[in-house]
């Protein structure tokens, strides 16, 4: 793991690869181990960066005065690509980090060279309704803690509230485990993810969609057609409102498809990014 100090905080990463930078970007209570089965296939060609975004599986707080917004974490990650001064970057982003990497593409685009939505929220789906409880939950002092602590039992993380509408298929529990635990068991943990779940405003993401029909860059949307929790019709509206955007549905999967289907994910991204310019690539390395 290397670490980045930004002015919200230590943002933590993992880095792989050589070439065209590609950025990955994961959602709520889940950290950047969500891609390890996506970046060994990508690697060969590409520097494959994966931080872990302060959405509640991080491990090093964020500053008490740091703006954890949805809109604040998307700059965030612009401050990011900044920092590791990467140039045309691909950004991926998955469930709540698609809703961000379209923020960033609205407001922050200047380092992004093209973006990968998988299903994420979007539109008026911020949070979907299966999640809102969390979202009620982070206002009432102690409430979200009270709501997460049960998956301390491995066997809830396949209910619906958890992961069980978002995986098909099963996740090493060590796996979940690390995804849980900081949340579960670090205070400053917990506070920087009511923030963001305080902040979360669906009219962020209905105003990020109407900016991304001015985002002339490439885009692939790449939806579980089995999706139950973010509607493929979704996928269909985004492709139809990016100018140069390509819809690619993938079956037998739910919502987190680098956990059900990696190696397709991994083939399109592959074929996306490796489509682009020659001269595309990342600057040297800070």
């Amino acid at each position: 793991m290397k670490q980045v100090e930004l002015s919200a905080g230590i943002i933590r990463y993992r880095e792989s690869g050589d070439g065209p930078p590609i950025v990955f970007v994961h959602g709520l209570l889940v950290d950047g181990t969500l891609w390890r089965n996506v970046t060994p296939r990508l690697e060969g060609r590409f520097r494959c960066v994966v931080p872990d975004w302060p959405l509640g599986s991080h491990v090093s707080p964020m500053r008490a005065d740091a703006d954890l917004s949805p809109r604040g974490v998307a700059q965030l990650i612009a401050e990011f690509l900044e920092a590791l001064d990467l140039n045309d970057a691909t950004v991926v982003g998955n469930d709540t980090g698609g809703a961000l990497t379209q923020m960033l593409a609205a407001d922050r685009p200047a380092r992004v060279g093209r973006i990968v939505l998988t299903p994420c929220d979007a539109f008026d789906n911020f949070l979907p309704p299966l999640f809102k409880p969390l979202e009620f939950a982070a206002r009432v002092p102690g409430g979200l803690n009270a709501s997460v602590q049960p998956l301390r039992i491995r066997a809830l993380r396949r209910l619906p509230i958890a992961f069980g509408r978002l995986i098909k298929h099963p996740v090493p529990a060590e796996v979940t485990d690390g995804w849980l635990r900081p949340f579960l068991s670090n205070r400053e943990i917990r506070r920087d993810t009511v923030r963001f779940l305080r902040a979360i405003d669906e009219r962020d993401t209905l105003e990020a969609a109407e900016h991304l029909r001015s985002f002339d860059k490439p885009a692939l949307i790449v939806w579980a057609s089995e999706d139950r929790v973010f509607p493929p019709a979704h996928a269909r509206q985004l492709a139809e409102l990016l100018p140069d955007a390509r819809l690619e549905e993938v079956g037998d999967s739910y919502s987190f498809v680098p956990e059900d289907q990696p190696e397709r994910l991994a083939e399109l991204i592959d074929e996306f990014v490796g489509a682009a310019s020659p001269s595309s690539g990342a600057a040297a390395a800070s």
